[in-house]
Parts: structure tokens; C-alpha cells; sequence
């Protein structure tokens, strides 16, 4: 960017200073590298996304955890109840959080649903553990919260934990005294062998070959439908997710009463040809539990995939922002299986 133009006038016991020959100009320039300076453009700009070192870490193992459930949670809602559910994160991890079902009005839920979560430094990471109260509408409310580091986990051996939920994690904090009911959780903490190392996290997820009986040239084109998030109807939040695809349409099953549904179903397409010039239709769709005619469906938001990237990279998963939502997302997974 050239320098700012500049123009003054400086006045001495009345008198116009600027008409001294010579001095119009030389404070001119002082002061136009002065404003320059100023305002103009930083030499440098330092933004600090992530740790070098951390960076270049590779996955080393998996956390395989099992939410077993919770016990006397404490009432959140003025009827005296709570719709519970976990939320699960590995520290210094920019992945999504993991999510189990919500459970509807039950301070004593039960959910035995497993994950898997990606290791890279099981000396300085934890597992956090969140337990939150769903609303339909508003914000969720955290019920409590805990974290396990992985350094007390023994590679290999079950350990079955009974966590007492905590408001936050400053052990100075008096609040965290009070009971807020507990957590049961099992881990296993597995680590790879030096022959199972893998490069990087898409190691993990490496794209299986199209079974046998694929056509020459074509090949199996996969979708997994993971979750959404903030997904909310005006009369109705029971979403399931519509997919349509060169004409034909497979549907997840329907969720009831949650604006971050997680479903974790597979869809296949067997094709002649790449997909390369086509999209797919993905819909998130509500439909009303009640019988009758008013509002019984409304959408709440869709996205057009186009395909070409799936054909090049052979695998992308992916969150999409939903078309006519406010802030709704949708998570999906999509793979090109070939026989070669």
C-alpha cells in the first residue's frame, strides 16, 4: 500500500509556518511516516494455532470407552426431572466431541454405548467426560463434569470408574462440594505395535476395496450418516436424515426429541461409473409423533454434496452447514470403493 497523502496546516503566533521555504516539505514527509507507522501495516503478524510439537504427533493407540451410566443426578427442570446426556473428549483434540443417546426424564440413566477415540500422548492427555441436560429449546445445562487421565490407565486392562461430577475442574471452587450425582465409565487404554503404527488419523479409517461383482470401471459408493447438531423444528425436533441419489432414496431411523440426533447408519450405492459430475441430496426431516393432519413433517434443513472430491480422495467426512437453518450442521462420511 503506498503511504497515506497527508495535508496540515501549521500555524505559529498566527503566522503560517508552512510558507518558510523548505519546511512545508520536510515536515510533510516527517509526519506522513509518522501516520505510516501508525496505521498503515504491521511488520509482523504472529497467530499461534497449534503447538509445533504437538502438531507432528501421530496416533499411538485407542481409548476404547463404554458409558455405562449415571447415578442420582440432580433435578435441572422445574418439574423435577432431567433428559441426560454424555458428551466425551480427549484433551488437545480438535475432533468432534463423541455423544450418547439422550435419555428422557431419568436422573438415573443407563446408556452402555461404546466409542472410540484417537490417541497421540497418552502421558499428557485426559479423557474429559461432560454430562449435560437437553433442552428443546435454549441452551443445554451442564450437569457436571470430570476428566481421567490416560497415564493412569494400564495398556490392555479394563478399568471400570465411578466418577463424581464436579461443576468445573478448579479444586478451590467450594461449588464443587456439592453432590452432583456420578458417572460410571469403563476404559481400555489399547496402544498399537510398532507394525501397527499408523502415518496419521486417516490410517484409522482406510478405505476398504468394493466386494466382489463390482462393475468394471464403477465402484460401491459409501455413505455414513454420523449426527447433526443445533437442528431444531417450529412444531417438532424427531429428525431423521433423507438421502437421494440418482433417483433412489434411503432414510435413517427417526430420533425423538433431540436437536443433536446421532445415528451412525450406512448407506451403500452400487455404481457403473464414478460418480465424478454427480451430487447427493442429503435432508434432515421431522415428523410429529402425534396423529393427525397439522404439521405432521417439516424440514429442517438440507445440503447438495457434490461427489467429485469422493472420487479424488477416496474418503471425506465432513461437517455441512444445512441450507433454510439457522445453525444447523450435519455430519456425513462418504467413501469410493473400488475392486483395484
Amino acid at each position: 500500500m503506498e503511504k497515506p497523502h497527508v495535508d496540515f496546516g501549521l500555524k505559529l503566533l498566527g503566522a503560517d509556518a508552512m510558507s518558510i521555504p523548505g519546511l512545508y516539505r520536510f515536515v510533510q514527509e516527517l509526519i506522513k511516516d509518522q501516520v505510516a507507522n501508525m496505521y498503515l501495516w504491521p511488520r509482523t503478524l504472529e497467530v499461534p494455532i497449534m503447538d509445533p510439537a504437538k502438531a507432528m504427533k501421530r496416533p499411538v493407540g485407542i481409548l476404547s470407552v463404554k458409558v455405562q451410566r449415571a447415578i442420582k443426578l440432580k433435578k435441572k427442570d422445574l418439574m423435577g426431572g432431567a433428559d441426560p446426556y454424555v458428551k466425551l473428549k480427549l484433551t488437545e483434540d480438535k475432533l468432534p466431541s463423541k455423544k450418547t443417546t439422550v435419555k428422557h426424564k431419568n436422573l438415573n440413566p443407563e446408556w452402555n454405548e461404546e466409542f472410540n477415540l484417537v490417541v497421540k500422548d497418552p502421558e499428557s492427555q485426559a479423557l474429559e467426560v461432560i454430562v449435560y441436560d437437553w433442552e428443546q429449546v435454549g441452551k443445554h445445562d451442564k450437569m457436571g463434569m470430570n476428566v481421567i487421565p490416560l497415564k493412569e490407565l494400564t495398556p490392555f486392562e479394563s478399568k471400570v470408574s465411578t466418577l463424581e461430577l464436579l461443576k468445573n475442574m478448579d479444586p478451590n471452587d467450594v461449588q464443587n462440594e456439592k453432590s452432583r450425582g456420578q458417572l460410571v465409565v469403563e476404559l481400555m487404554y489399547k496402544p498399537f505395535k510398532e507394525d501397527e503404527m499408523p502415518k496419521d488419523v486417516e490410517d484409522l479409517n482406510t478405505v476398504e476395496k468394493a466386494p466382489e461383482g463390482t462393475p468394471a470401471g464403477g465402484g460401491l459408493l459409501v455413505v455414513i450418516v454420523h449426527e447433526a447438531q443445533d437442528v431444531e423444528g417450529k412444531h417438532h425436533t424427531n429428525p431423521y436424515v433423507r438421502l437421494i441419489f440418482k433417483g433412489e432414496e434411503k432414510r435413517t431411523k427417526h430420533v425423538k426429541k433431540n436437536r443433536d440426533p446421532r445415528w451412525e447408519e450406512e448407506f451403500q450405492f452400487m455404481l457403473d461409473e464414478p460418480p465424478t459430475n454427480d451430487r447427493i441430496h442429503v435432508e434432515v426431516i421431522s415428523t410429529s409423533s402425534r396423529m393427525g393432519l397439522l404439521h405432521p413433517k417439516e424440514t429442517l434443513g438440507y445440503v447438495d454434496i457434490n461427489l467429485a472430491d469422493v472420487v479424488s480422495n477416496k474418503r471425506i467426512n465432513e461437517r455441512y452447514h444445512l441450507i433454510d437453518s439457522k445453525n444447523g450442521r450435519v455430519q456425513i462420511e462418504l467413501q469410493w470403493r473400488t475392486s483395484s
